[in-house]
């Protein structure tokens, strides 16, 4: 999400009181205490790998609250899948066969939660790490009674590299990407050619990728990235009216009343 967008949603929807919690299967070890010595800069931890270069997301602080905390421990083993690089079985994750769709970063899991209703006949495979928004939409699944929704806690990059077979998606939803402001930072975007050839590969043909952004340079981007994609064809002349499962949230609303702009791409894979 956007970082505007993701700074309300977490300081206006979340008013429980914090609780550190875990997703299931989670071995990572205790954080340390405050005043636990640190390593020297530019060192790794001792026992931690040293970071990947390219992710598909940058972690931020966050504490779980009660609520999702609990949400992770009633529902966490049925709608978490653990990342394993091998083909996801997609019939068997879901319990059913149907269109599969891949989300990739859904912040507080608002949009998902309100796209996955409107379209109960299609299947949502969603990809977040951020723990606080997996919880919030774990709770949101629990109050709706929601079951086309299954979570993997994990980089989307490696999920698309390992799980993800070709050919196997029906659509692909990008909503609101960091949109890394400063043009120094323009590389760190998610919207690249390489990521945008690894999605229009396990696209079906006729299968879509849909993009929103609030920042009108990444806007531009997006749209020279995926128009220069060969698999990919534009549904519109530039940028696509917003299809009408997708949302305006109350926080999008608001900036539309200020005069702040909402850009929506949708390519499909060419036959």
């Amino acid at each position: 999400m956007g970082q505007g967008l993701d700074a309300s949603l977490q300081s206006d929807t979340v008013t429980e009181q914090p609780f550190t919690a875990r997703a299931p299967g989670d071995a990572s070890p205790p954080r340390p205490p405050e005043d636990a010595p640190r390593p020297p800069a530019g060192r790794a931890p001792e026992g931690v790998a040293h970071p990947k270069t390219i992710k598909s997301f940058v972690r931020r602080a966050g504490r779980t609250t009660i609520g999702q905390a609990k949400a992770f421990e009633d529902l966490g083993p049925r709608f978490i899948v653990p990342y394993a690089a091998r083909p996801l079985d997609a019939s068997a994750t879901f319990g059913r066969s149907a269109p599969l769709v891949l989300e990739i970063g859904f912040g507080m899991g608002e949009a998902t939660a309100h796209i996955a209703r409107v379209r109960p006949q299609d299947n949502f495979l969603c990809c977040e790490v951020h723990e606080p928004g997996v919880g919030a939409l774990l709770k949101r699944i629990g109050e709706q009674g929601q079951t086309n929704i299954r979570i993997l806690q994990h980089d989307a990059v490696e999920v698309i590299d390992h799980m993800l077979a070709p050919g196997c998606l029906d659509g692909v939803h990008i909503f609101f990407p960091d949109p890394w402001h400063k043009k120094k930072h323009n590389k760190r975007r998610l919207i690249q050619p390489p990521l945008v050839a690894k999605l229009a590969a396990r696209l079906k043909p006729g299968g879509y990728i849909h993009c929103a952004t609030d920042w009108e340079p990444y806007a531009v981007q997006m749209l020279q990235v995926l128009s220069a994609e060969p698999l990919l064809a534009n549904t519109a002349e530039a940028y696509a009216p917003q299809p009408d499962y997708r949302p305006l949230t109350k926080f999008e609303n608001r900036g539309l009343k200020l005069g702040h702009g909402v850009w929506d791409l949708v390519f499909r894979r060419r036959p």
